[in-house]
């Protein structure tokens, strides 16, 4: 191992290695999930260094963790508690935005930040849409294939992956450079898709191409009380009908959610006061590129009209305007849960139309069998995605206990997989803390080509923490 690492240390710098435990601690935490131990931290600054890392890594037979931001919440980029080992963070691979305007697209090193990439767009009119709670790498959400809160409009990092260039771990260590701008391209299987999703199993991206927008130069936002449950779907029907194109976000907020938010965000009051807060509410956002003035139309106006219009009947109440306080009150959500007591979260997809029965049977297993756990549940119901999150409250008569989570876990993932053909991690990807899950519900025949692709890719199984092959093939 000292010769490895004298070896990484030669080719990364002395700014390109960290050893201390200090140093390294911050790195082997992870943003919910994972907690390990790493031999060292490695933080290449360019292509080249990655493929020089991983050229000596296979060499040596040494397993690596990659990491972005670690923003993930599925332990994919945290180190385990064996310390054998080490993480290849891509956080100083950021110098390279370059931005295409005439092809509305911009090729970014995979270390960039969603930030960083949006305030160099910016001035430019542009941004990359994928709106999100934390500021994760580009890397990282091509590896996690993200969506956000406007995937409705502007779909997910799939859907706007242009190109990318990364390293894969043969032997030797091999560039597969797909940095290309273009938009149609049928010469052969698209193998950059490899990639998107793959929690960094199958190789480490270095740079990306990624289709780019225009800002928004107008939009509207409105927080609506439905009738009930089924006048959800109603609504989006009829604002799909109506507003087409414009909607660019639908999002379900539980009242008990809500309730949280209000009692743990000092600077946040009922939007609804003086009247009380309802049982369920719906965060809904209009947004275009074009100007108002050359097309004529004035988005808050087509939101009033069309709220105006479902009154009384689909909706009881409606605040419409606003838009930058009642984002506040959706992005605070997860906040104010944490002060509750300990999360038990779920990011879970299904067909859309299946969220009202979802809900509604969730909710009663729920009350009959763990009456003590509150249900604060958020989400994209335009895309069909909930966050059906719990909460062990700290003050619940029965003590916390990991045995009845994992029951919960499985009742809920049975019920969405099997019950409704859903998905048990809509956006989050599949690190070690989905793993148990992807092997679960996965068919065998889609695990055994996952894992032979992955065997293919990375021979040596060197590159992280996930193996999508069948349990009995795992390292």
């Amino acid at each position: 191992m000292s010769t490895l690492l004298a070896e990484l240390a030669n080719v990364l710098g002395e700014q390109g290695m960290l050893t201390t435990p200090d140093d390294c601690s911050r790195f082997e935490q992870g943003a919910r999930y994972g907690n390990g131990k790493t031999l060292a931290v490695l933080r290449p600054d360019s292509h080249e260094q990655v493929l020089n890392i991983l050229n000596l890594c296979g060499q040596h037979q040494q397993p690596i963790v990659l990491q972005g931001a670690n923003t993930g919440l599925v332990a994919a980029s945290t180190p385990d508690g064996s310390g054998r080992y080490l993480v290849l963070s891509l956080e100083r691979l950021r110098k390279h935005i370059e931005i295409d305007v005439d092809n509305r697209s911009v090729v970014v090193d995979a270390g960039v930040t969603l930030q960083e990439l949006n305030e160099a767009l910016e001035p430019h009119g542009l941004f990359f849409p994928i709106d999100l709670g934390a500021n994760p790498s580009i890397g990282g959400m091509i590896a996690a294939n993200t969506g956000g809160a406007r995937l409705i409009k502007y779909g997910d990092v799939r859907q706007n992956l242009l190109g990318l260039r990364a390293v894969i771990a043969g032997e030797p260590a091999q560039e597969l450079d797909m940095l290309s701008g273009l938009r149609k391209n049928n010469t052969g299987p698209d193998l950059k898709q490899l990639f998107v999703g793959s929690s960094g199993a199958y190789g480490i991206i270095t740079r990306a191409v990624l289709q780019v927008h225009r800002m928004p130069q107008q939009s509207a936002t409105a927080l609506v009380v439905p009738r009930d449950q089924a006048a959800v779907l109603q609504l989006l029907r009829v604002l799909e009908r109506d507003c087409s194109e414009f909607l660019s976000a639908f999002e379900g907020i539980s009242g008990a959610a809500l309730a949280a938010v209000v009692k743990h965000i000092p600077s946040i009051t009922n939007p609804f006061a003086p009247e009380p807060l309802p049982e369920y509410c719906v965060l809904i956002e209009l947004s275009s590129a074009a100007n108002k003035d050359v097309t004529g139309i004035d988005l808050e106006a087509v939101l009033m009209r069309c709220m105006e219009e479902l009154f009384g009947d689909v909706i009881e109440n409606a605040i419409v305007g606003r838009g930058k306080d009642l984002w506040r009150i959706r992005h605070a959500i997860s906040e104010a849960l944490r002060h509750e007591g300990k999360m038990i979260a779920f990011d879970i997809s299904m067909p859309r139309s299946s969220l009202v029965t979802f809900r509604a049977q969730a909710l009663a297993l729920m009350a009959e069998r763990f009456a003590w756990i509150k249900v604060m549940d958020f989400g994209h119901w335009a895309d069909g995605g909930a966050h059906f999150n719990m909460i062990w409250p700290k003050d619940a008569e029965v003590a916390y206990d990991v045995a009845i989570v994992e029951a919960i876990r499985t009742l809920i993932y049975d019920l969405v997989v099997n019950g409704f053909q859903g998905s048990f991690s809509a956006e989050h990807g599949v690190g070690p803390y989905n793993l148990a899950y992807y092997q679960r519900y996965t068919s065998a025949p889609a695990q055994q080509l996952a894992g032979r692709l992955q065997t293919l890719l990375d021979p040596q199984r060197l590159l992280g923490l996930t193996w999508f092959g069948p349990a009995q093939s795992a390292r």
